[in-house]
């Protein structure tokens, strides 16, 4: 027999050849009994959050952000970041749970991979409080949306084509009173919102009269959101 002809690991059967290691493995692997739900489910959650669940927690928490920064909410982001929050904090809480029953010392060793999904809904929430992103996101659209402010009329629809102002698409500016109204494309939850600039002081979270309905929020400096009520 040469170096290179695999040898019998088994008895081989009646008026038939010895079977080889790969076939033994694949009858045992064929009649080994499958895993219960239960079982799958404690599998689960004995590995640390890995290579899905950490990137769906910073994609989530980038969707809460953006809805943040857009004056009044973004109603699509706010359902999506809402929903996946929500579908992902569920997860965690039970993954968690079950890993410290079963699986405790896993958790020890993996202790960064563990913490680093309530950290970053722990800094999602500290910036959206601190209206970080939408101060952000005007100041860095504030010297183009002054120059449209210069060049328009007392109510000014732009053009598909015109909209996008700095970062947000602008469809329509309004002087009020003194007051520039830049009225935000898919700005608002439920009403329509956007940006005001004024030099002199608003006050905010009120009717102001000969404002209509509009109510405002201050943002910063001379920047201020509005939502209609």
């Amino acid at each position: 027999m040469s170096a290179a002809t695999p040898e019998p690991t088994g008895p081989a059967p009646q008026g038939g050849q010895p079977g080889t290691g790969e076939e033994s493995v694949a009858k045992l692997i064929s009649i080994a009994p499958r895993p219960t739900l239960a079982q799958r489910i404690i599998s689960w959650a004995s590995r640390p959050p890995g290579v899905l669940y950490l990137p769906s927690c910073v994609i989530v928490a980038l969707v809460l952000l953006y809805e943040d920064s857009v004056p009044g909410g973004h109603l699509p982001s706010f359902i999506l970041g809402l929903g996946g929050g929500a579908l992902l904090a569920t997860m965690g809480a039970l993954r968690l749970g079950i890993a410290m029953t079963v699986a405790r010392p896993m958790i020890r060793y993996y202790w960064l991979r563990w913490l680093t999904p309530p950290l970053i809904a722990l800094a999602t929430v500290v910036l959206s409080l601190a209206d970080v992103p939408l101060q952000a996101r005007v100041d860095a659209s504030a010297d183009d949306l002054l120059r449209l402010r210069a060049t328009s009329n007392s109510s000014t629809v732009l053009l598909p084509e015109e909209q996008w102002t700095g970062f947000y698409p602008v469809s329509e500016v309004t002087e009020l009173e003194g007051v520039t109204l830049f009225t935000v494309e898919g700005a608002g939850l439920l009403k329509k919102s956007g940006l005001a600039y004024s030099p002199k002081v608003l006050p905010t979270d009120v009717f102001v009269p000969g404002h209509g309905n509009r109510v405002y929020e201050h943002i910063g400096g001379e920047w201020y959101s509005w939502t209609e009520h």
